[in-house]
This record gives C-alpha cells, structure tokens and sequence, in this order.
C-alpha cells in the first residue's frame, strides 16, 4: 500500500513538473511573438523613420532572418535560467497552496472536488452550494428557486440594451467568416466586459441566445474559435453607470407557510426585589423599537423570589401588572415564564434573585428541601423533588406552593387572558427552569464535559428509594452508587458508567430507572396543576437536552 502511495505521489510530482515547464516554455513563446513584432517593425520602418524601398527590405528581413536562426542571435531573447527556476518556485508555492484548500474543502466540507482541481473547480463548488448554476463552459446563473430579476432593474436592462447592440454589429454572414478588422473589434469590446448577469428565459436553452451567443466562430485561417460570452456582460461604459447601484438579494416567497410569531426575552432584572419596574422609560423606549420592527411580542419571567419573597402566599404583582399594562398599549402580546428558581450564578446571568426569603429561613433549619449530592452539599437553585408530596413549607407541599403562585396569577391578570394578550404560560420544572437534576454545578466544581454527580442524598429522595428498593425485595439497593466518580470525572474512568460497567447491572438499572422515573414524576405532577391553573391556554415547559440549546415542549 505504501508502495503505491510513493508511486502515486511521484506521478503527481512529475505531472506538476511538466505543467511548470509547459508555463515557462509558454512564457518564452510570448517572448518570441515579441521579438517577432519587433523584427516585422523594423521591416517596416528605417533607423530614420522612413519606409525604405523594397530591395533595402529584402536585404534587412534576410539579416533579420539570419539573426534569429542563429543560436546567439539577439532578436529572440533568452530567459537567464534564474528566472526560470525562481518562476518554477513561484508555481510550487502557489499549487502547494491550492492542494491545502482542497484538501480542507473535501475533508471538512464535504466538496466533491477532483484530486486535479484548480481554483476555478472551488470558485465553481462554491457558487453551487450558494444556489447559483455554474455550466460546464463557466456560464453561471442564479437557479429559478432564487427566482430572476424583475423586469424594472436597471442593471438587467442596460445589460439587455449592450447585448442587443452587440448583436446587432455582427454582420449576417458572421459564423461563416469573420475579417481581421471586425474580429479585433469584437475581441476589444470582449476585453472590457464585466460579470453583469441578465438573466434570460430559458437558461438551460443556448441556442435561444441567437446572435448574442453561438457555438463557434469560424477565421480567416479556418480554424474554429471559441465563442465571446456577449449576453454575460456589459460594456466599461455601461458598467461604470451601474457600478454605484447596490445589489438586490432575492426574496423568498413563503406563500402558503404557516406563520411564525417571533417573541423578543426581555432582561432578567427588568423588574427589582421590590417588584418594581426598574427603567420604565428606557423599557417603553425598547418596546417602541420592538413594535416598529413588526415583532409580536415579548417573553417576560415572573419570579417568584420577587412575587412571594416576604411570607407565604402574599404576593407582590405590581410590576409585572404595570409592565403588563405597557405592552397592551402598544399591542404587542405576552409570553410569561413561572420560574420557581434562583437567579444568578449560572451563564448568562447577570443579576441575582434568590428563592423566596421565608423558604430560605426554612432550609436553614431543614437543609434537606435542596438538593444534596454524595458528599452533602446542598444546591439551593430550587427544591428538591423529595418534598413535592412532604408538607415541610409552612404546612405545604412543593407542588402545592407551586399550584397556589400560578393560580394567583392567573387570578390577577384575568383580563389580559381574556383579551388574548397573554398567548403562552411557560411552567418552570428545575434548575434554570428545566425538567433535569442540578447534576452539574460550577460552583461545586464541575467542569466540562465532567459526567456530574447524582442528586439523591436528602433524607427524601432516600426515603423514597428505601421504599422503592423494599418494594423490590432487595433493601440493601436503598443506597446511591459508590463508584460513580466526581463532578468533572469522564465515563471510561468510573466503574459504574464505563463499558459493561456496574449501570447494566440488576442494580444499576433499578436506581437509573427509579432516578429518572422520579424525574418523571415531577414534571407530570406540576404540569397537571398548571393545566388546571390555565384551562384553556397554550402551556410550555423547557427540556434540557444535554447541549446549550434547550426546546420547549407546548402542551394544550
């Protein structure tokens, strides 16, 4: 295998040799037609400028026909051979160059490039993937999903006009033999053509370009020669009259799409501790700046570290009704969040609202309402879901405190239900109002892509394991694994989720399944109160998928 891959590197070695010297070699020929005018114009002229007669041009064209079949000759100029080798340098830097783009394209981007490809097999890769149609000629167009230019622009129409006028230059007799003259002047005009596209009817169709583009011209010499791309430019003149004109990107046509209302989230500290609004003007000001731009409407968490921050089921709405009452004036509509979370210390956070102070005064006394890992730390993000059915808040359970904060909002703004205004509640179900565990904080050292830890070892989630395993039969299970690593550990170096790992086990699949079970079971139980909370509305609830993005999942 080896051998062949030497073999082949060697023969694209020596094919780039030879292109390089086919280069140099064409280099000295341009040289030579050089010399060769300059031989023909001594001819036609004396040292003193004036035209000698013709036995003195026979006596000159053979010295000058003497000089250049002389090897030492002056009038065909030799390249010294350092030129030469550093032109060879300049073409290997410059391939070596080309191969490396290449080779990034077909392995990253999936371009289906020949292992030969120059520039213009990029230039041309690339013009697809961006929707245009590049021809096997390099006749490129945008494709008909683009859809074509209107009729009015002014740049299809002064490109039409230079092509018509071209056309109309060429003689009738014009594919059958073409002058000197007039092929100079259609190769001048040739030259200064830029790439201004018009777009024409039937782009597939080239025989429907009638003068404008045909297969082949026929010289003097009868040789066919290629075709001049008329209809793909514009003359200098013309283009320096549309250079100035901004390009106009095509539009999509979403005729017969549904529609999709697009919500702007407000700041998280928009309203203060005190529920209070804290810039009414400068958020009037932004919600201007939303309503003139066509959005529908803004995305505002209701917490309830602000709402029911002093005693339980004493709640504190004035801010929120006052921002509410702002964004019925303008129009515009509501997507509110029940976040049952602190605020603060995860990304993106920059201000800081904790859970409500009399449950921060319980857990003080009963830290087991958070969750706990192995080593008894205690995350008070939100509450742990082992007192979901424990009456530990003042004589109530989670789920019921839950209940009673989203029925007292539903109670305070009945109107803007009614009225529509409010299009969608979303329903806080964990850690940044996701259904997930905390099993990953910053602040108890965790660092990516660590596996995190198990949040289980509050005395009510282990109550309720110790009765799940005693419904088993096996109540020594009634414990967490023991060898599932720490925070920031990786699957392979823990010996409960390595490969064949103790997580296939009798064991390991019971605790994963009432560990995710109980997972399950809160996420139903809030959302049931929340449905009957909002009969009649659009609820959400955000789900955690392992990565940065979190989808919401509506339910009716």
């Amino acid at each position: 295998m080896s051998a062949d891959m030497q073999k082949l590197i060697g023969a694209n070695e020596e094919d780039d040799e030879e292109e390089i010297e086919m280069d140099v070699k064409e280099e000295d020929n341009e040289d030579h037609e050089n010399g060769q005018k300059h031989i023909a114009a001594q001819m036609m002229l004396g040292a003193d400028g004036v035209m000698p007669s013709t036995s003195h041009q026979f006596q000159i064209q053979q010295q000058l026909q003497e000089q250049v079949s002389t090897p030492g000759g002056g009038a065909r100029r030799s390249r010294p051979l350092e030129e030469k080798e550093r032109t060879k340098l300049r073409e290997r830097h410059r391939r070596a160059i080309t191969a490396r783009i290449l080779a990034g394209l077909r392995k990253h981007g999936n371009y289906n490039l020949r292992v030969r490809a120059d520039i213009n097999d990029v230039i041309a890769a690339l013009a697809r993937e961006a929707g245009w149609v590049v021809l096997p000629d390099g006749t490129t167009f945008p494709s008909r999903s683009q859809g074509s230019r209107p009729a009015g622009d002014s740049s299809a129409g002064l490109t039409s006009s230079s092509s018509q006028m071209l056309s109309q230059q060429v003689p009738p007799t014009s594919l059958q033999g073409v002058s000197s003259g007039y092929c100079a002047s259609v190769e001048y005009n040739a030259c200064h053509m830029k790439g201004v596209f018009m777009p024409t009817p039937a782009p597939y169709d080239l025989s429907s370009s009638g003068h404008s583009q045909s297969s082949g011209m026929v010289g003097n010499g009868g040789e066919q020669t290629e075709s001049l791309p008329l209809i793909a430019g514009s003359m200098e003149v013309i283009n320096e009259q549309i250079i100035g004109l901004p390009p106009k990107l095509p539009e999509r046509d979403f005729a017969g799409t549904p529609y999709v209302p697009v919500y702007v989230m407000l700041p998280l500290g928009v309203v203060n501790m005190k529920c209070e609004l804290v810039d009414p003007d400068g958020l009037l000001k932004q919600l201007r700046v939303l309503k003139s731009i066509n959005v529908d409407g803004v995305m505002i968490d209701c917490w309830w570290g602000i709402v029911e921050a002093d005693a339980p089921q004493e709640y504190n709405w004035n801010g929120y009704r006052r921002l509410f009452q702002m964004v019925h004036e303008l129009k515009l509509k509501l997507q509110v969040v029940m976040s049952f979370h602190e605020c603060g210390g995860n990304v993106g956070d920059d201000v800081c609202i904790p859970l409500p102070h009399w449950v921060a005064e319980i857990g003080r006394s009963n830290p087991d309402i958070f969750f706990t890992d192995r080593e008894g730390r205690r995350n008070t993000e939100c509450l742990s879901w082992g007192i979901d059915k424990e009456r530990v808040l003042r004589g109530r359970t989670a789920v019921e405190v839950y209940f009673d904060f989203m029925r007292s909002f539903r109670v305070e703004f009945n109107e803007f239900f009614e009225d529509g205004i409010i299009s969608m509640v979303e329903v806080g179900l964990g850690p940044c109002g996701e259904l997930r565990y905390p099993s990953c904080p910053v602040k108890h050292g965790w660092r990516y892509p660590g596996i995190g830890e198990f949040q289980c070892y509050d005395q009510y989630m282990l109550k309720s394991l110790m009765k799940a395993a005693e419904m088993r039969g096996h109540s020594f299970w009634a414990r967490g694994p023991d060898n599932a690593g720490s925070y920031s550990s990786h699957p392979h170096e823990t010996g409960f989720f390595c490969d064949e790992g103790d997580y296939d086990g009798y064991y390991g699949r019971f605790f994963l399944n009432w560990y995710s079970q109980l997972l399950i079971n809160h996420g139903d139980l809030v959302l049931s109160l929340a449905k009957l909370a909002f009969e009649g509305s659009c609820i959400a609830a955000k789900v955690s998928t392992g990565g940065t993005k979190h989808p919401v999942m509506l339910l009716n």
